[in-house]
């Protein structure tokens, strides 16, 4: 699960790095465009991770013949999800008119997430896959296709943005095609592999045709609507801090793309190690282990909270030349490498909560996390980090720092409330000690 994550966000990181030696304008655009993608892509997308747990719960009581039923109707779903994430990227003016963007920006903005749009049906297919493959405890072909579009990142990004084979140049746009080919290939190569595999047969996915259930959708619907309303809160703190900042000129805005970049890929490391956690939870509640459950969740916690504080000590102390790595600009680097300072304290926290969401997510609690992140992302990250960096309310305007010091103290807060939720509901499940009487 660590590869296939670091090879998702691989992808962004060779973006965001030959963005960054076409012009700050295709940095930033890039930034601004795959922070609008995100925001939409994982509101949506984040329904279909109800799949995960409903798998894994299924799985541990050895019920497979549920198994594939609950993958076609997630299907459905992905088809319905797709085709509003299509509509939403091609009219992105709501989100646009928060950043006011230069008249080049926003040209370059348009034209990237013109061409990930195409990228959505793929994702979200694919998406199913990895629900469906993860809760059964086999991540590897994840890995695998997960590697393969990294493998077509590069090249597919060299002959969009610069113009080969008869394709015009697109600068930064180009990133946004390349992700369309490459989500079709892997989501196409996932499921002729899922159709073939002899593992995959016991569960019947491909079993029989079957319309959409209203009960079983309702279903997925009540556990993945509020993981979507997660992710949309956690992704629209990001973006609109990114949109913000773009009020700050490109360089600033270029230089928190960096830091950004730096943040989301480190991240990687927690979202993993959570997902696994998640699966083995949802696992060991499935066959009824809810002292296992608990264990697991705690045992993933220490493990994420270690792996964090050595990856952020390892950025605070790389800070200057790992903002050089991205850019040449001199102005660019050491505003990024200030904001990484600040994303080496913001890992840690960051680190915390992603372990306990997934880990809820794997006991089919959604809702109290979803308030959780509203309160602190929304309230304490996007609204203090307005204040902190744009206005004078707590002394001169920090500018992005500002939102970067607010979005520490904002994970600070989340990540001590999911962790308090779990620790509460994991003790009401464990079975009492066995008593006897005379």
């Amino acid at each position: 699960m660590l590869i296939a994550q670091a090879a998702v966000m691989a992808n962004g990181v060779i973006d965001t790095l030959m963005a960054g030696r076409l012009s700050s304008a295709d940095l930033a655009a890039v930034g601004i465009g795959a922070s609008i993608y995100i925001t939409i892509i994982m509101a949506l997308m984040g329904v279909l991770l109800a799949l995960t747990p409903v798998v894994a719960h299924h799985y541990g009581a050895g019920r497979h013949a549920e198994i594939g039923a609950d993958v076609r109707q997630c299907a459905w779903l992905a088809l319905l999800l797709s085709l509003l994430a299509f509509a939403a990227l091609k009219n992105p003016d709501p989100l646009l008119a928060f950043s006011r963007l230069t008249p080049e920006v926003e040209i370059k903005v348009r034209a990237y997430l013109e061409g990930s749009a195409w990228a959505v049906p793929g994702v979200m297919f694919f998406r199913v896959f990895y629900g469906f493959t993860n809760g059964i405890g086999r991540p590897r072909p994840v890995m695998s296709f997960n590697l393969l579009g990294l493998a077509l990142k590069a090249p597919l990004n060299w002959v969009f943005m610069y113009g080969h084979f008869g394709f015009p140049a697109m600068g930064g746009a180009g990133c946004g095609w390349s992700s369309a080919v490459i989500m079709w290939t892997v989501a196409t190569l996932s499921w002729l592999w899922c159709r073939r595999d002899a593992d995959y047969a016991p569960y019947g996915v491909f079993a029989r045709f079957e319309w959409p259930h209203l009960a079983t959708q309702r279903e997925f619907l009540v556990l993945g609507l509020p993981m979507g309303a997660t992710f949309l809160v956690d992704v629209t703190a990001f973006t609109f801090m990114a949109l913000f900042i773009a009020r700050l000129g490109p360089e600033i805005s270029a230089a928190h793309q960096i830091a950004a970049n730096v943040a989301v890929f480190v991240f990687m490391v927690p979202l993993a190690l959570g997902t696994a956690t998640g699966v083995v939870v949802g696992q060991a509640l499935g066959a009824g282990d809810g002292r296992r459950a608990r264990h697991a969740g705690l045992l993933g916690l220490a493990v994420g909270c270690g792996a964090a504080a050595i990856t952020g000590a390892a950025i605070g102390f790389a800070a200057g030349p790992l903002a050089r790595t991205y850019t040449s600009d001199p102005q660019v680097a050491a505003a990024a490498a200030a904001l990484l300072s600040i994303v080496a304290v913001y890992h840690i926290a960051d680190a915390v909560q992603a372990v306990m969401a997934q880990v809820l997510r794997g006991y089919k609690r959604a809702t109290v996390p979803m308030v959780i992140y509203a309160v602190a992302l929304w309230g304490v990250g996007l609204g203090g980090g307005y204040l902190l960096g744009l206005t004078d309310s707590f002394g001169p305007p920090r500018g992005a720092a500002g939102f970067w010091i607010a979005a520490v103290a904002s994970l600070t807060i989340a990540g001590a409330g999911v962790l308090a939720y779990f620790l509460r509901i994991s003790a009401q499940i464990i079975p009492a000690p066995a008593t006897t009487t005379a």
